[in-house]
């Protein structure tokens, strides 16, 4: 697998103000998203050392399995293949240059501490044995990628760690950021990219993904809460660096889900009433307290994610950048502010692309959703 960390954070994401100027062509590239409960595109093109915006597009996966739009889908490789040939269809998407993002609920994120004289060309044979610890898989079953977090990020003030003059300093350390993907996972992608027609050189992580869409050069500290159908996942990036990540096993799925189960109500009804009511005890009272469950939890355990990391290398979280369709919830960018004491925004991705002036506001509105699949459409024109 491409190494796509590498190419992506090495220099902190330092180079996106440079990210047009490469001689490579500008024919369309496309960002493909497929979540648990819609797929995504997005299709951008290089013009005058420009990202334009082309087309973009989203289907929910629902009908594909005979369900609900907007519910959790399991689909077999054939149903997401037809409904990712029908969206590129209703999109008119045009080319047949693509990256499709890995969900972050296939792989896992983390970070590895190693000794400092272990040397660069030491790292391919010291990672594999030092990540089996993580992965609950034999490592024949995966595939492992990394990045050497930069000692100048990697400096933390750490009261665990504080000497007196009878105390030796403690070793220096290497941190590795690992990523472990299953190699039936990746078979899967191929096979999607392969009968669909697609060509692609890699695959990528969606935090990744999100990073280069919606992180603009805060050196600060900055946690991205990824809010999707089934998960949301957090992710704590300092100068374009993945310091920690997350999974929190709820998503705007249960939100609907416990409409449905409290009111008796079908799931598609209480679909609805989560999108207009939202977190709104104007709107109505009962549903925005239902809905309150499961933000809760997740705010709650975001807080203490966020706690830990502080405590950890005694710096403080400047912003929350809130990407992924369930983000647009009513009432949850408020929510966050209060909760976190800090400043929160939506992701802004299509602000990376040119596009009429009359599709701003929409796209401005639509954007958290579209963050993964617009950073994914920018990889390829890098």
């Amino acid at each position: 697998m491409n190494n796509s960390l590498k190419t992506i954070i090495s220099s902190g994401l330092k180079n996106l103000s440079t990210i047009f100027t490469s001689n490579k062509s500008s024919d369309g590239s496309i960002g493909i998203d497929i979540g648990s409960s819609a797929i995504k595109v997005v299709q951008l093109k290089k013009k005058g050392g420009k990202a334009i915006l082309e087309t973009y597009g989203a289907i929910s996966l629902g009908p594909y399995g005979k369900t609900d739009i907007g519910a959790i889908t399991n689909l077999q490789t054939d149903d997401i293949i037809k409904a990712l040939i029908d969206v590129m269809k209703e999109s008119n998407i045009t080319t047949h240059s693509g990256t499709v993002a890995i969900p972050s609920s296939s792989s896992l994120i983390f970070t590895i501490s190693l000794p400092a004289k272990v040397t660069e060309d030491q790292l391919p044979t010291v990672i594999p044995i030092e990540a089996r610890k993580y992965i609950p898989v034999p490592m024949s079953e995966v595939t492992l990628d990394w990045f050497l977090i930069p000692q100048e990020i990697n400096d933390y003030k750490d009261d665990s760690m504080t000497t007196t003059s009878t105390t030796p300093p403690p070793e220096p350390k290497l941190e590795v950021l690992v990523v472990a993907i299953h190699n039936d996972i990746l078979s899967r992608y191929r096979e999607i990219l392969t009968k669909t027609d697609l060509q692609s050189d890699s695959f990528e992580m969606e935090i990744f993904s999100n990073i280069r869409s919606s992180f603009n050069y805060d050196i600060a500290p900055v946690l991205f809460m990824d809010f999707g159908a089934s998960k949301t996942k957090l992710s704590i990036v300092e100068e374009g660096v993945v310091r920690a990540f997350h999974v929190v096993n709820r998503g705007s799925h249960d939100i609907s889900k416990n409409i449905a189960s409290s009111l008796s109500i079908p799931f598609a009804e209480a679909e609805k009433l989560k999108r207009s009511v939202g977190l709104d005890s104007v709107k109505n009272a009962q549903v925005a307290d239902i809905a309150r469950l499961s933000t809760d939890y997740i705010i709650s355990n975001t807080n203490s994610i966020v706690l830990e990391y502080e405590k950890k290398y005694n710096k403080n979280i400047s912003k929350i950048i809130l990407v992924g369709g369930g983000s647009l919830l009513r009432g949850l960018i408020e929510k966050a502010t209060e909760s976190f004491h800090t400043e929160v925004v939506y992701g802004d991705p299509f602000s990376k692309a040119e596009a009429p002036a009359f599709l701003k506001p929409v796209l401005e509105l639509s954007g958290p959703e579209f963050s993964v699949a617009v950073g994914l459409a920018l990889r390829q024109l890098l």
